[in-house]
């Protein structure tokens, strides 16, 4: 019985946070409100369509942390370099990089890295979500940028997405 009335209790008190805390405001209305959304949220949520996480070698995130943590530093700096030079010189475009992760929260994680590494950034998911299109701040050459953003990347987060 409880189950069907709050799908997730720690799901519905998250939101009752957020809400009173992005209202900045305990007023009755605004905890009534949090109340509504917390009780509403999580029977939402349960219908959505789920797909887990299945994590398959995860010792391979530390190189790739390690890996990832160092083409951060030389592109705050490549950045910099090319922000500061001359406008001419930059060659921005974007890039459809074709996905071999199937597993749609390696997908989001080898987002999230485009989107941390400075001058590249994540812009869309195709549909079928074989596509990953990337904006790069500077691309000289679209097919060696793909062949390392496979090889540096998705190579790595398919060993901890299988």
């Amino acid at each position: 019985m409880r189950r069907r009335l709050l799908p997730s209790i720690p799901q519905s008190i998250t939101v009752f946070a957020f809400w009173v805390l992005m209202a900045e405001d305990y007023s009755a209305a605004t905890l009534l409100m949090a109340a509504l959304l917390g009780f509403l949220m999580p029977h939402i949520a349960a219908r959505l369509e789920r797909e887990f996480a299945h994590l398959g070698n995860v010792s391979a995130l530390l190189p790739l942390g390690a890996k990832l943590v160092w083409d951060i530093l030389v592109a705050n700096i490549t950045v910099a370099r090319q922000v500061l030079g001359p406008e001419k010189n930059l060659r921005s475009g974007f890039v459809w990089v074709p996905l071999e992760l199937t597993n749609i929260h390696g997908i989001s994680a080898l987002a999230s890295i485009m989107t941390l590494t400075p001058g590249t950034v994540s812009a869309e998911l195709s549909e079928d979500r074989k596509y990953l299109l990337v904006h790069c701040l500077d691309i000289d050459d679209p097919q060696k940028m793909i062949d390392d953003i496979k090889r540096r990347y998705e190579t790595p987060m398919r060993k901890v997405f299988p």
